[in-house]
This record gives C-alpha cells, sequence and structure tokens, in this order.
C-alpha cells in the first residue's frame, strides 16, 4: 500500500509539472492588424459651416476594422476607436486635440452645429479665420494598451480639412444680466477660509470672493484656497438657485468640465493661493498654484 501511494504521489508531481509546461506554452501574441481606413461624405477638402443653416447636417466620417489578429486566431474582443481632431502641424499632440471616443461603432456624423462646437469649443480656433485641421482614427483593444507587453494602436492615414468656424453658444450658460443683474460670480464653501459656506457672503469678505469678470463668459479670482476643501461658484450673492461646479464629487481639483448645478468642487490637496479661471464659452476652468 505504502508503495503504491508512492508511485501515485510520483505521477501526480510529474502531471503538475506538464501542467505547468503546458501553461507556460500558452501565451497568447500579437500578430498585428491592418491600420483602419478613414474616409468622409466630404467631397472637398473645405467644410462649409454655415451659421444659418446649424441644424444640418454637415460631414460624415466612416472608418475600417484594423481585424486585429492574436496567436489563438482573430480577436473577439470589442475594439474601441478615437476620431481624433487636430490642427495642421501639430501632430495631434496639442494641448486642445479632440479625440471622441466610439465602442465598436464603424461611422459617425455631425451637424453643423455640432462640429462647429467640436471645433471653436473644443479646439478652441479662432473664429475670424480659416484654419487647416486633420482628422485621423485610433484604433485599440483595451485590455491590450496602457503599457501592456501586448501594446498595439492602429492609426488610420490623415485627412485634411479648411475650416472657418463661427462663435457658437457657450457650452455652459453663464451668470445673466437679467432682472435680478446676477451677472456676478463668486466662490464659497468650506475652502474659502474666511466664510466657509456662508450664504449671503459677510460684507467684510464679498470682494476677495468675487471674480474679475473678464467678458460675459469669462471669470478669474485669485484665492487662498484650504487644501482638500470644497466649494461652489453662485452668481447672486444670498440665492442658491444659480450654481456651478463639477458633475461628480472629488473630480478635477485642478481643473477641468464643469456643469450647472452639478456637486462640490474639490481643492486641491496642498492650501495655498490659487488662480481659478472659469470659461463658460469652453465649459472648462482651470485651478492654478500661484
Amino acid at each position: 500500500m505504502k508503495h503504491y501511494l508512492q508511485k501515485l504521489s510520483i505521477f501526480s508531481v510529474v502531471g503538475l509539472l506538464l501542467a505547468s509546461a503546458c501553461t507556460k506554452e500558452n501565451k497568447v501574441f500579437y500578430n498585428g492588424g491592418t491600420a483602419p481606413v478613414l474616409t468622409s461624405s466630404n467631397k472637398t477638402d473645405t467644410i462649409a459651416l454655415p451659421i444659418a443653416d446649424s441644424s444640418n447636417p454637415s460631414v460624415s466620417f466612416f472608418w475600417t476594422n484594423p481585424n486585429f489578429q492574436f496567436s489563438t486566431g482573430p480577436s473577439s474582443l470589442s475594439v474601441t476607436y478615437y476620431l481624433q481632431f487636430d490642427t495642421l502641424g501639430a501632430g495631434f499632440g496639442s494641448e486642445y486635440m479632440q479625440s471622441v471616443a466610439f465602442s465598436t461603432s464603424l461611422t459617425t456624423s455631425y451637424t453643423i452645429s455640432a462640429l462647429n462646437a467640436l471645433l471653436a469649443n473644443g479646439l478652441q480656433l479662432d473664429t475670424s479665420q480659416y484654419h487647416n485641421v486633420q482628422v485621423r482614427v485610433a484604433a485599440f483593444i483595451p485590455p491590450y494598451t496602457s503599457g501592456s507587453t501586448l501594446d498595439a494602436i492602429l492609426y488610420s492615414d490623415t485627412l485634411n480639412f479648411v475650416v472657418k468656424p463661427y462663435i457658437p453658444p457657450p457650452a455652459v450658460t453663464p451668470p445673466i444680466d437679467g432682472a435680478s443683474k446676477n451677472d456676478s460670480l463668486y466662490i464659497v464653501g468650506s475652502a474659502i477660509a474666511n466664510s466657509g459656506w456662508d450664504n449671503p457672503i459677510p460684507p467684510a469678505y464679498i470682494a476677495s470672493q468675487t471674480f474679475t469678470r473678464i467678458t460675459d463668459k469669462h471669470f478669474q479670482i485669485t484665492i487662498p484656497l484650504i487644501g482638500g476643501g470644497e466649494y461652489k461658484l453662485i452668481s447672486l450673492n444670498g440665492s442658491w438657485t444659480d450654481q456651478w461646479s463639477v458633475a461628480t464629487k472629488d473630480q478635477y481639483p485642478n481643473g477641468g468640465p464643469f456643469v450647472y448645478n452639478g456637486n462640490n468642487c474639490i481643492a486641491p490637496a496642498n492650501s495655498g493661493t490659487y488662480l481659478i479661471d472659469v470659461n463658460f464659452q469652453t465649459g472648462l476652468f482651470t485651478v492654478t498654484a500661484q
């Protein structure tokens, strides 16, 4: 019996070693794919953006599946695509490059107003002149990117267009000079040492918590912030009716997109003096240490 158990033990160890060896052999290798081909419905190198027809179709883009291949055969995983827009010469690396994500889709269409907003508010193109814009598609499988050994992103060739955007409506509705003349902007919250969430703001602190009005859509303030504190922006001292902040609490301590009547903004982790720049035209704010 003991001899039998010894044999069984030996066979078990050998089996485990074989299984381990087999497992080591079952690696999956990336074998490449075909760069997606990008085309558009536009028949010229200029995309017209007439403001009078802003609700009409502007352009459609189409791209092909890269057919990613692995050692186990064609990939069965979903491909993610980024349709990317940038100015000529920026190499798709400018600060304002726009990347629009699509999951499995192979086409998208823009109205005149939607494309214009992407160019004027997103790329922040000067609306007084023509611009050369490039468009391409990036295709990848999310599990096999971001530093993975199977990292693989395939890019299409670029399409080149000449565009002249018009001034679009602001991305976020700004304070309005209406019946209450509430076109100012104030900051309140636990990130503010003097008055916290007091609303109305005590008279002694109103001036220091009032933004400077650069334009009717652009405001700035330089103010000390308590690290990790919270805050919101309001347009009428003493009222919570109109307020602006981030969509999800604790997002974007250094700035990003903001919304009307959202969740509390969070200050950067380190206490200090910061310049807060709020642009309703683009729907973006920045928080910069001074």
